[in-house]
């Protein structure tokens, strides 16, 4: 087969939707070398670089260069017709117009359905930018992929997508994140980013909706009774200000390392800086699937995360669940890890046992699977 994929964000994206696009295009062209394989990205940057069997396809005509979200959005269909794509496969959300009269199979990723459930946490126009390509994809995609059971049941509700149009298939993370790294490594990432010995981990934006402000709230509940500092990688605007008054007024502003504005941090040391800390903190209020949670179980980190959305689907039994609407929910859970080394331990055995659900392998093959069954 010829698979396309929208690749915009695999060059571009440091975050999610960025790691997503390169972890499963990776992984299908690794473990299913056969096939031939298609990046239509608006430009090339060195964040993503292809290995054999894949091939890059950029804009060539100038007025295609000119107007480079209009090539992808929509002329690039010519494109695909052009290099005899058998599927294309918008991995964040969105298809090009036009592509359902292409002849071109196509699938759709959704992530979630987020700004849908909190519309007032986004600017009014995104709203609506988001919601008219996700509903053109979903009618017209010959399938829908959705990387949780949450997200299907949200697609369900929001836009009446018929259930038998849509496949579950889970993500992976980077595999770098299954490797130990000895106690000197991990005390080495500490040392290059004047780390504390022992802190709690944010890994995020910091938007309303991760709850930054709860774990706030929970660090002064805790105030002289258990002082481990966080570390928060993740940047944010409007938010993060109110965040920061709130440390400020409390008198926990020593207490936050916010390591985005201390250094540039490079992802190569992320599973390292995961391994460094007593648990992952991720009380967030909604997510498509959370990411974050595997990458820590991989990690053998413990995780605290909230109750409902997809996150029993994430963590399993690895993890401890609190309400993100208390903030003593949330103290609780980092008094408890804190204090129980034994605790810790199971969480890591038990998280690890998890994580093997979301195999690289795994997440390819059930993606394969679909273009499978729509060609056949």
């Amino acid at each position: 087969m010829n698979i396309g994929f929208d690749a915009k964000r695999a060059f571009q994206n440091r975050t999610g939707l960025g790691n997503y696009s390169r972890t499963l295009v990776r992984s299908l062209a690794e473990y299913y070398p056969q096939h031939h394989y298609f990046l239509f990205a608006p430009k090339s940057k060195p964040l993503f670089r292809p290995s054999g069997g894949m091939q890059t396809i950029l804009p060539q005509r100038p007025h295609h260069r000119w107007l480079k979200p209009v090539w992808r959005s929509r002329w690039v269909v010519n494109d695909l017709r052009q290099h005899k794509i058998d599927v294309y496969h918008g991995l964040s959300a969105e298809l090009p117009f036009g592509i359902h009269k292409s002849g071109v199979k196509s699938v759709v990723t959704m992530h979630d359905l987020i700004f849908e459930r909190y519309p007032k946490q986004y600017n009014p126009i995104d709203v609506y930018t988001y919601r008219r390509k996700a509903v053109y994809a979903c009618r017209e995609a010959s399938r829908v992929i959705a990387i949780s059971e949450q997200t299907k049941a949200d697609l369900i509700e929001f836009y009446r997508v018929p259930e038998e149009r849509i496949s579950v298939c889970y993500q992976g993370c980077d595999p770098s994140f299954e490797k130990q790294h000895t106690a000197e490594e991990v005390n080495a990432i500490k040392n290059r980013y004047n780390l504390p010995q022992q802190y709690f981990l944010y890994v995020g934006s910091v938007i309303e909706r991760k709850n930054l402000m709860g774990i706030s709230q929970a660090m002064r509940s805790l105030k002289g009774k258990l002082d481990i500092p966080l570390v928060v990688l993740g940047d944010g605007s409007g938010y993060k200000k109110e965040i920061k008054e709130y440390l400020r007024k409390e008198g926990l502003e020593q207490q936050v390392v916010w390591l985005n504005e201390t250094h540039k941090f490079a992802f190569a040391d992320l599973p390292a800086l995961y391994q460094g800390a007593v648990a992952l903190l991720y009380p967030s209020m909604f997510e498509g699937f959370g990411i974050p949670i595997l990458e820590a179980l991989w990690s053998r980190t413990p995780v605290i995360t909230s109750n409902g959305s997809c996150f029993a689907e994430t963590g399993g039994n690895a993890v401890l669940y609190v309400d993100p609407f208390r903030p003593a929910a949330i103290a609780d859970a980092m008094e408890q890890v804190a204090g129980d080394e034994v605790l810790r331990a199971d969480m890591r055995q038990k998280g690890i046992l998890h994580a093997q659900q979301f195999t690289l392998d795994k997440c390819a093959a059930a993606v394969m699977d679909v273009y499978k069954n729509i060609t056949a």
